[in-house]
């Protein structure tokens, strides 16, 4: 059971994927958090490091959605000028706006990864899915009150997969 919060893989942060990497495990579409993964939880608009990625990853005919648990407001602010679909208020880690995302994308469960800083939302939703599952560092080790909790239990499974050697521990530099 504890299997579902494991990531296939483990990155420093979302801009060392690339889409060739993704393509040698036949994915062809993200589904990507926002908060933390793409931009701090508190920054509103995308940087150029996000504007770069992005369009290296639509260069590569990867397609892209951005998905969040945050309101309607923060998402569209953030993903409608990037022009790429998103999804708001997606209760991750439940399944039903994972498969929507996917359906949209016209792609299988085979070829989509999800790519996010959180085991209990991003990770576990993926997983349970059928998903490929990407875990980054978080930008910021600073959270939204609401997502404090969800560390404080994510701690305890990351330290459990490093003790298996399942994971390997990472040295965060961030703010």
């Amino acid at each position: 059971m504890l299997n579902l919060f494991l990531p296939n893989e483990q990155v420093n942060k979302t801009f060392d994927i690339d889409p060739d990497s993704l393509r040698e495990k036949n994915i062809k579409g993200i589904i990507v958090d926002v908060d933390n993964t793409l931009v701090a939880w508190n920054v509103a608009h995308a940087t150029d490091e996000v504007l770069t990625w992005l369009q290296k990853m639509k260069d590569a005919d990867m397609k892209v959605t951005i998905f969040s648990n945050n309101n309607e407001n923060r998402v569209t602010l953030f993903a409608e000028p990037l022009d790429t679909p998103f999804v708001f208020n997606a209760r991750k880690p439940l399944r039903r706006a994972f498969k929507k995302a996917r359906k949209e994308m016209g792609l299988e469960k085979d070829e989509v990864a999800v790519i996010g800083d959180q085991l209990l939302t991003d990770i576990l939703g993926g997983n349970r899915a059928g998903y490929y599952t990407i875990l980054v560092d978080p930008i910021v080790t600073s959270d939204a009150a609401i997502t404090k909790f969800n560390r404080n239990i994510e701690r305890m499974l990351l330290n459990h997969f490093y003790r298996k050697g399942k994971l390997k521990r990472r040295v965060v530099d961030n703010e």
